[in-house]
């Protein structure tokens, strides 16, 4: 059943998606400036995900995902402004620049990556709630993969594994429909990546990754399956990336008539009508709302621009940690 959505819900999912867009936006241009270099995957599109998974679990939850990373980690809480400063490579990033934008990591949000390594984040995922277990906590671990690490042997073994132990972990592929320019139904002849759940029965679901309601319902029920030692789910979420894969991807894989389609769907134009004709939130609000967005990108901006570059000394830093572990001899 579907639930109901508050007035605060929807405009706690108005801010949030439309921050996330406007970053990726502003990303997206200052890469063309140069300003921004490396690898760089853009999360436009695909923000319902993010505000649906928000408002379905706690802060204690944890989340680690693959290399489009933008959007989790700023709905996690890891801030805008450390952010943008990791992928301008600046010494006050939330990987210390060190990472670049496929490996944002914050740890006192409880946000475990940023993986560039297709498909490596599920068993990692796996080992987080593995912790949670052992520890004895009632937290659940939310591992985001998309459609192309859903071909990568490790995603069976995990799920082996995860199934055999009962793991307090959601695994969530955000089928945007293409591993990078190869669509689904290239890749498999179970083009339907939820029903991989069957041969380890396991629980698995299709979800509209364009709707945060139905994003949003679809987590609740593995979240609380997890909390209550019912072990993990497979959620396919249904999305679709607006921009290429990367921002190299010069996109000749679809038609702009495919991508036009999806944009009709924008879960940020949806919440926006749900607030405007349901809630009657006027003109007004929704512009204040516009301006602060705008105004925490703008700064994060600044910040990134005026911050520091990592110190020469830093270039060894973080490589392997020892101190903190005794077992551990040279």
């Amino acid at each position: 059943m579907a639930t109901k959505f508050s007035k605060e819900t929807y405009l706690y999912w108005y801010e949030l998606m439309l921050l996330l867009r406007k970053f990726e936006e502003k990303t997206g241009q200052l890469y063309g400036m140069q300003k921004i270099r490396g690898f760089c995957h853009l999360y436009i599109g695909q923000e319902a995900i993010a505000a649906g998974c928000m408002t379905a679990t706690t802060p204690d939850d944890k989340f680690i995902t693959a290399y489009r990373d933008h959007g989790l980690a700023i709905a996690k809480g890891v801030s805008a402004k450390s952010c943008m400063a990791e992928l301008y490579g600046k010494a006050t990033g939330c990987s210390k620049g060190k990472g670049g934008s496929m490996h944002f990591f914050g740890l006192k949000e409880n946000f475990f990556g940023g993986h560039g390594i297709v498909g490596a984040q599920i068993g990692t995922g796996a080992g987080l709630a593995f912790a949670e277990q052992y520890k004895g906590t009632q937290h659940v671990v939310l591992c985001f993969f998309g459609d192309g690490a859903a071909r990568q042997g490790i995603l069976h073994e995990t799920f082996n594994m995860a199934m055999n132990w009962k793991l307090p972990v959601v695994f969530i592929c955000e089928n945007n429909n293409y591993a990078m320019g190869t669509s689904v139904s290239r890749t498999s002849n179970v083009p339907d990546i939820y029903k991989l759940a069957d041969a380890y029965d396991m629980p698995g679901d299709a979800i509209d990754g364009m709707s945060p309601e139905d994003v949003h319902n679809g987590i609740l029920r593995a979240v609380n399956r997890a909390r209550e030692k019912g072990g993990p789910t497979l959620l396919e979420i249904k999305t679709y990336r607006y921009k290429g894969h990367s921002m190299s991807d010069p996109q000749k894989y679809r038609t702009k008539e495919e991508v036009e389609s999806y944009k009709q769907k924008d879960p940020i134009e949806h919440v926006l009508g749900v607030l405007t004709k349901t809630y009657k939130v006027t003109e007004s609000e929704i512009e204040t709302i516009n301006d602060r967005v705008k105004a925490e990108v703008e700064e994060s901006v600044k910040f990134a621009e005026e911050s520091p570059w990592p110190d020469d000394d830093e270039l060894l830093k973080d490589v392997y940690i020892q101190e903190d572990y005794p077992f551990i001899v040279d």
